[in-house]
């Protein structure tokens, strides 16, 4: 049976999980560099994406999935704009601070919704706008300091970057959100589990290839570091496997709104384990956040 509140129950330990990964990544990014960061997620997050669906076939007994020719553009487009994202997303963390950085991709639910219903179909209601609007609104306070907008090149860049990396999120939800429909399985564990090793096949191959024949000294980095690697790229698999269950029972936009609790998570990782303080701006940020995620939970 598919509880009717499941899809929130994985959407937040989707996004604890990726508060994790995402500092286990910040401190990788020191010694292996953007690309070299990124692609931990996807290369020592594959192995695990392979155990969750030999588990999930061997508990289940279900046959694997025979995708039809649809289902590839949708999981190109994920796996392609993911990457796009996650390196812009590490480079903004180079400029600027971790709750920030967060805040600013938290900018994508509004985007979403919007490719959600242009390309999906799905339906955000009024009350649903209004949550995502509110939540949004809160992360922009969080993001936007007095003066921070001059711009000057030094405030200015982080800030485009970190936007651009939230649209490419955005693009990445769908494609994947996409790709799990058009399986058409009634399983929802199946389809979003297959999905996941499906795109993290894609993205640790073509990674890589380009780091093998670009920047092989990176490769080599990468493999010396196994160790925060793996445990990197195990937190990265793990949120990814919720973020597809999220996506297999409910619109990527009241997904990736409800996800705006990561705001929070990195508050809270950034003040123990970066001794970054919280400001009055960033608490009434988090307390519009919390305002709009209950208001999407109500309204849902």
């Amino acid at each position: 049976m598919v509880y009717p509140w499941l899809w929130a129950v994985f959407t937040i330990i989707a996004a604890f999980a990726q508060t994790v990964r995402n500092a286990m990544q910040r401190e990788l990014a020191v010694a292996l560099g953007t690309v070299g960061a990124t692609h931990v997620r996807f290369l020592f997050g594959f192995p695990f994406a392979i155990c969750f669906l030999v588990i999930l076939l061997w508990a289940s007994g279900a046959p694997l999935p025979r995708p039809d020719l649809k289902f590839w553009p949708w999981v190109v487009d994920g796996a392609a704009t993911q990457i796009a994202a996650t390196a812009l997303m590490l480079v903004a963390m180079g400029e600027r601070s971790f709750v920030v950085t967060i805040a600013y991709l938290k900018t994508e639910p509004i985007q979403v919704a919007i490719f959600g219903l242009i390309f999906l179909g799905d339906v955000v209601t009024l009350p649903m706008m209004i949550a995502i609007v509110v939540a949004t609104a809160g992360v922009m306070v969080m993001s936007i300091k007095p003066g921070g907008m001059d711009g000057k090149s030094s405030s200015l860049r982080p800030t485009l970057i970190g936007l651009a990396s939230g649209g490419m999120f955005a693009a990445s939800a769908i494609g994947f959100r996409g790709a799990i429909l058009e399986l058409h399985l009634l399983n929802y564990m199946m389809a979003a589990t297959f999905t996941l090793t499906i795109g993290l096949a894609m993205q640790a191959v073509t990674l890589s290839g380009y780091l093998g024949l670009r920047q092989p000294n990176v490769m080599l980095a990468l493999m010396r570091a196994w160790k925060p690697s793996m445990l990197a790229g195990f937190m990265g698999a793990l949120a990814s496997q919720f973020w597809f269950l999220a996506f297999a029972l409910a619109t990527a936009a009241s997904v990736r709104t409800l996800a705006l609790v990561e705001v929070l998570f990195a508050q809270l990782v950034a003040r123990f384990a970066f001794g970054q303080r919280t400001t009055l701006r960033e608490a009434i940020g988090m307390a519009l956040v919390v305002a709009g995620v209950v208001l999407l939970i109500l309204a849902y």
